[in-house]
């Protein structure tokens, strides 16, 4: 996808890339095209220019990149530190000058989607991590009360619970939450 206000510049990026054997499956002129054009075509990559009339290309950037949609490549006459100082903290993952030289587009949507890849699985990856710390955390609490409550072994009250789940299916997280909200209700009353 392109969004620059520049007809030229714009179609000098849609001639680079499908040189390249891709494809623009979508263009804008304005900031506010942005999230509308990667909600329609879900692009493999942006390329966008900085200057755009309706507002900042960094921010709409910064946008993109926050939603996880796809990597973006800023095009830009600046090159002053501001600028890309500003491109790096909104997280693009490319930055070319205009005038631009086709021969470099290719290579520069290659790493951008690259590293876009490895960052999304990264996230995915550390979303995964603290799913399994939060059950672990909840089941260790639930595996406390019932060692309280029933004068369980750590082991006897894992099995219980790992059981539990197994025989209704559903997490350990679901049956240690449960357990938890019982005991806070019981604890509740018992306050009363």
């Amino acid at each position: 996808m392109v969004v620059d206000d520049h007809a030229p510049s714009r179609a000098a990026v849609a001639e680079a890339v499908t040189a390249q054997g891709g494809q623009v499956q979508g263009n804008g002129s304005r900031m506010e095209d942005v999230a509308h054009l990667v909600d329609k075509h879900h692009p493999d990559a942006v390329v966008m220019a900085v200057g755009l009339p309706d507002g900042d290309g960094v921010e709409a950037a910064r946008r993109v990149m926050a939603s996880g949609a796809c990597p973006v490549v800023l095009l830009t006459s600046h090159t002053d530190t501001a600028v890309s100082e500003r491109a790096i903290a909104a997280g693009v993952l490319g930055f070319l000058v205009k005038p631009l030289r086709p021969e470099e587009l290719g290579p520069a949507l290659d790493v951008a989607v690259s590293r876009f890849r490895e960052l999304s699985a990264m996230r995915q990856e550390n979303e995964t991590l603290k799913r399994t710390l939060e059950t672990r955390k909840l089941v260790e609490r639930a595996k406390g009360i019932l060692m309280k409550r029933l004068g369980l072994s750590e082991p006897d009250a894992f099995r219980r619970i790992q059981k539990t789940a197994m025989d209704t299916r559903r997490p350990m997280s679901e049956i240690a939450q449960a357990l938890l909200l019982t005991e806070d209700m019981a604890q509740g009353r018992a306050s009363k």
